[in-house]
């Protein structure tokens, strides 16, 4: 494994750094209205990088005075218009590419070039969206010699909660609700908010006023008064379990609200003795997205390997792993860089030791790299000799932390594969086409590969099982979602 010791911040980057971050409401960049501000601390120097507002119930609520004012007229938008705006929305983000990817390597500490390629994502995504914004059709339906027919409106205003592991990505979720004609509040994470706040100076330039709110507060009081306001009536979530379901609570207090979550998972990648065994290995390191250090609810955190095939495959994985580069994220050639924050960090080590408690042996990684003084770093680990049945196993530690388990049959590896509370991703690995469909349709998770892992595509719904989740994202199915369906009979 080669390590980088870090380097001061450059020139570039504090140049992106020195601004007034600032919320945005009703089209103008303002601060909390209380005045507060929190500390925004780097993950990779361990040192505040900003102060940025400390919203609170009162800005929600300003927010949300400003999307009603601002609601019938974005409604009445042709969905062609909406569109291109929200093309032009793509345009200004991508013209932004380094700064935003900047603002994400130091504050979240992804590998500059892992952040450039969010950004292409997001604006992808935007385009995506908008290109289907006249696919938001109704039908006609033959239920007798009158005219039946169904359309699709507008919610109103809607709520994007977004987490900190991709905050300029995620903080582009609202594409689907701005196409489908909802005004929208954006919660971004307030362990990483920089993008999200730079991306709303540049919405404010884009969109019209009261259309997007971006509302950033340190702690739960934003995201619970956003949930529980009367008139936010969907909101769209993704993070834990645990607070998907304080959401759930919250909404269900309130009123009756519309909400999805993409939740967690400790997904399986099953790899069976036909298997290109090169090939499995390097997906097995792909999927599990070391790359952001593990923090991905998708990644194949257990895999799951024939007995017969074990060793070589665990040596492979190991040896690939060991190759991987762990740098600060601005350096070009980093791999990986750090975790969030010190209590993700801290509850990977915890995992690490609980692991080794339960039997685990660590084959690589398994604590911090030399090298590093400061910064949440953790080296890639890969744990040997798991249990099905261990919290390592069953629990997800949201880390760089992958966990092999060995499996003598098929059933046997489906039954370990479900035996866990999550449902997002699993992957299988095999030769044989016929036990591929079959294995794959047993798994219990929303969204899977044949041989192949951690890979999204464009419009192939992204979403979990169990729980990971409820609903759809990344696709046709997500900008449905952000609409309301209604049935008009015409009586001739």
């Amino acid at each position: 494994m080669t390590t980088h010791i870090q380097m001061p911040l450059p020139e570039t980057v504090a140049k992106v750094l020195d601004r007034d971050f600032q919320l945005l409401i009703g089209g103008r960049l303002v601060p909390a209205l209380s005045g507060a501000t929190y500390e925004d601390v780097s993950p990779v120097t361990e040192s505040v990088i900003a102060r940025v507002p400390d919203a609170g119930a009162d800005d929600v609520a300003a927010a949300v005075e400003a999307a009603e004012s601002a609601r019938k007229r974005w409604r009445a938008t042709v969905a062609a218009d909406r569109a291109e705006i929200v093309r032009h929305l793509a345009d200004v983000v991508e013209s932004h590419t380094e700064e935003l990817a900047m603002l994400d390597a130091i504050d979240a500490g992804s590998p500059i070039a892992n952040a450039r390629n969010d950004v292409a994502m997001a604006v992808e995504h935007l385009r995506m969206f908008a290109s289907l914004a006249l696919e938001m059709k109704g039908t006609t339906i033959p239920a007798s010699n009158n005219l039946h027919l169904t359309v699709r409106e507008p919610i109103g205003i809607v709520a994007r909660i977004v987490p900190f592991n991709h905050p300029l990505m995620f903080a582009c979720k609202i594409a689907a609700p701005l196409v489908a004609g909802n005004c929208v509040l954006l919660k971004p994470p307030e362990v990483a908010p920089l993008s999200s706040l730079r991306l709303g100076e540049l919405a404010a330039e884009v969109l019209p006023a009261g259309v997007l709110s971006v509302l950033v507060g340190n702690g739960a009081a934003v995201p619970r008064a956003i949930v529980r306001h009367p008139k936010v009536r969907r909101i769209g979530f993704i993070g834990s379990e645990a607070t998907g379901r304080a959401i759930q609570r919250d909404a269900a207090e309130a009123g009756v609200k519309d909400v999805t979550l993409e939740l967690g998972g400790k997904n399986a990648m099953v790899v069976f003795p036909d298997a290109d065994i090169e090939k499995a290995a390097a997906g097995a390191v792909f999927g599990m997205n070391f790359t952001w250090s593990g923090q991905s609810c998708g990644s194949n955190s257990r895999l799951l390997v024939h007995e017969s095939i074990a060793e070589e495959v665990t040596a492979c994985v190991v040896e690939a792993v060991e190759r991987r580069t762990i740098g600060n994220p601005l350096d070009e050639d980093c791999e990986q860089g750090t975790m969030i924050s010190h209590a993700q960090y801290q509850k990977a080590l915890d995992y690490i030791d609980v692991a080794i408690s339960e039997g685990a042996t660590v084959l690589a990684g398994g604590g911090r790299p030399d090298g590093f003084p400061r910064g949440f770093y953790l080296s890639p680990t890969v744990l040997g000799d798991v249990r099905s049945q261990s919290r390592i196993a069953r629990e997800e530690v949201f880390g760089p932390v992958l966990s092999i388990i060995t499996f003598s049959t098929e059933e046997e590896a489906i039954a370990i594969a479900n035996g866990v509370d999550y449902g997002l991703t699993a992957s299988v690995w095999t030769q044989d086409i016929t036990r591929a469909h079959r294995v794959i349709g047993e798994l219990e998770a929303g969204f899977t590969w044949i041989n192949g892992s951690s890979r999204h595509f464009p419009n192939v719904p992204f979403g979990g099982y169990k729980g990971s989740g409820i609903g759809r994202e990344e696709s046709m199915e997500e900008l449905l979602s952000y609409t309301e369906l209604k049935a008009i009979n015409v009586m001739l």
